[in-house]
């Protein structure tokens, strides 16, 4: 089984926001998930993600892909 690690879209029309989850790659952006690993609030300024920088460690270990923007926030995470 593919695993991604990516964004999940959540929130009201014009004010979205981002569950970071670990999927299967087949399942649908917003469908089915393994484990939830933290937020991001693309509309925030500041501290705008909240991560379990362990897990997210641990999923990209094992094969996990991050999406482009999963990895930049992993990597400011790294940087604190």
């Amino acid at each position: 089984m593919a695993v991604a690690i990516r964004l999940r879209r959540e929130g009201a029309r014009n004010h979205p926001f981002y569950r970071i989850t670990v999927a299967d790659q087949r399942s649908p952006r917003d469908g089915k998930f393994i484990e939830l690993i933290g937020h991001y609030d693309s509309k925030k300024k500041e501290e705008n993600y909240v991560i379990d920088l362990a897990r997210a460690e641990y999923w990209l270990s094992v094969g996990a892909r991050p999406s482009q923007t999963v990895m930049s926030i992993i990597n400011k995470a790294r940087k604190k």
